[in-house]
């Protein structure tokens, strides 16, 4: 893995153009100066000792290395080896419903816009436990596996849509059964689902589920988002509609949300605009007991600076050494043949 510590130096190579411009066109004001005193090749002759080529080397190598000490500047590093990081937390899948009855608006704007802001700010809340996530609504996908990445988890949470999932309505039971198996092999971790839903399903398959994460050490906590009086759903602009041309009226369902988590000694909250319930969840989670979790992540790097800067102080040395007129005692080893 290659990268540069200080990416941001590597603007003043920007300089070097401008350098080089200023120096042409000083050199040009020279020799228009001097073609005022007399002919340019009579000049030349009076001057035998002036050489051109060695201005010019010597602007290479100075210009080449002032690149160099700026590429050193930016450390350019490569990666040396993983770093094993260890850490006492638990893992954490959340199952978020992203069903069209998440866009009923008896929450501001609507549930699902409040399950992204309340998911978000629990993410930027978090410095220790794992955390994954499963999406659903008639059928249900891993949208991020189980990970230590906060910012990649939060950038997730802010595409939760119900477009991310083809087929319409609730699966509680799928949902439960994916985020299952979405856990990590290291069964020394604290784990724990938190489903986000408005429980309105027919899924007859939910507390079986619920039972088998039970037997598995795993607890579900659930947050049930919405109204027992419910709200109309507005699709597209369009507020939904059954079968019989009646508008559809989405509503909490406590009851199987209520019965899923006491299957797995978890815990239930209504979610409201005031409190979505998260921050009290969480505030359970942690007094369970904590697991070993191992991090791998580059965080070992060799600095390659050194060698830039070897050939930088190189070329200076050279461009030092190297003088703009011939040597009258050195002039039998004429290397800049004119």
């Amino acid at each position: 893995m290659f990268q540069f510590a200080n990416p941001n130096i590597l603007y003043l190579l920007l300089a070097i153009p401008i350098m080089v411009a200023v120096v042409v066109v000083l050199s040009h004001i020279r020799r228009r100066n001097l073609s005022k005193f007399g002919n340019p090749a009579l000049l030349q002759a009076l001057m035998p000792d002036v050489s051109l080529w060695r201005t010019r080397a010597k602007l290479t190598l100075f210009f080449t290395a002032v690149t160099a000490v700026i590429f050193a500047a930016a450390r350019p590093q490569f990666g040396a080896k993983l770093r094993e990081h260890k850490s006492q937390g638990v893992e954490m899948m959340l199952a978020v419903d992203v069903s069209n009855s998440m866009l009923a608006e008896d929450f501001a704007p609507n549930r699902l816009d409040r399950t992204r802001y309340a998911i978000d700010k629990l993410f930027a809340s978090m410095n220790q436990d794992r955390v994954g996530m499963v999406v659903f609504a008639g059928e249900a996908k891993v949208q991020l596996p189980i990970t230590s990445d906060y910012r990649m988890a939060r950038s997730f949470a802010k595409r939760l849509s119900p477009e991310l999932v083809q087929v319409q309505g609730t699966e509680i039971g799928q949902a439960i059964t994916l985020a299952t198996l979405s856990f990590s092999s290291n069964r020394d971790a604290g784990r724990v689902i938190i489903l986000i839903t408005d429980g309105e399903t027919h899924d007859s398959t939910a507390l079986e589920a619920a039972k088998r994460a039970a037997e598995q050490g795993i607890r579900i906590y659930a947050v049930g988002i919405g109204t027992p009086d419910g709200a109309p759903v507005k699709v597209a602009g369009e507020w939904l509609k059954d079968e019989n041309d009646e508008m559809v009226v989405s509503r909490l369902n406590e009851e199987l949300l209520q019965q899923i988590t006491a299957a797995t000694g978890g815990g239930y909250i209504r979610a409201t605009n005031s409190a979505f319930g998260l921050d009290e969840i969480v505030s359970e989670i942690n007094k369970l007991d904590k697991g070993e979790l191992t991090t791998l992540s580059f965080e070992e790097y060799n600095e390659q600076f050194q060698w830039i800067l070897a050939i930088a102080a190189v070329l200076l040395v050279l461009e030092s050494l190297l003088l703009n007129r011939r040597n009258p005692r050195l002039k039998r080893f004429n290397i800049f043949r004119e």
